[in-house]
């Protein structure tokens, strides 16, 4: 908001919230396809990595959905637009960042967490000599 040299309004907290949820619905497409890679087998490296890959097309086209649907309201500089533009420019910017964080964010945290999971349900043994 700062940047664009708008205040942060009503609108724009609207606009927060349409953005949280597009952003956690497409967070939820991708986990889920990783979980689905993992019980079929695949390896974990390679499970984020293609995960990432093959649910691009969704996220982005989610994402371009909502973003050119709000474009009108950026550029508007009629009546109302002083209502309208905080809400799209919230949203459009934000689903640029949520976007990008989702694809290479989200695959690493989730290797990071399955690993941390892993060592808890098998712990290493120790050796004999180190009581």
């Amino acid at each position: 908001m700062w940047v664009t040299g708008q205040n942060l309004s009503v609108p724009a907290s609207v606009g927060f919230i349409a953005l949280f949820g597009i952003a956690l619905a497409n967070g939820m497409v991708l986990v889920t396809y990783l979980n689905q890679l993992l019980q079929e087998g695949v390896p974990m490296e390679e499970t984020c990595i293609r995960g990432a890959c093959l649910r691009l097309r969704p996220v982005l086209m989610t994402a371009l959905a909502a973003g050119l649907g709000l474009l009108p309201m950026v550029l508007s500089h009629w009546t109302g637009s002083e209502v309208q533009r905080p809400l799209a420019t919230v949203v459009i910017v934000g689903l640029v960042t949520s976007t990008a964080l989702t694809l290479l964010v989200i695959p690493a945290v989730y290797r990071w967490f399955s690993i941390e999971v892993e060592q808890e349900n098998n712990p290493q043994p120790q050796a004999e000599g180190s009581r």
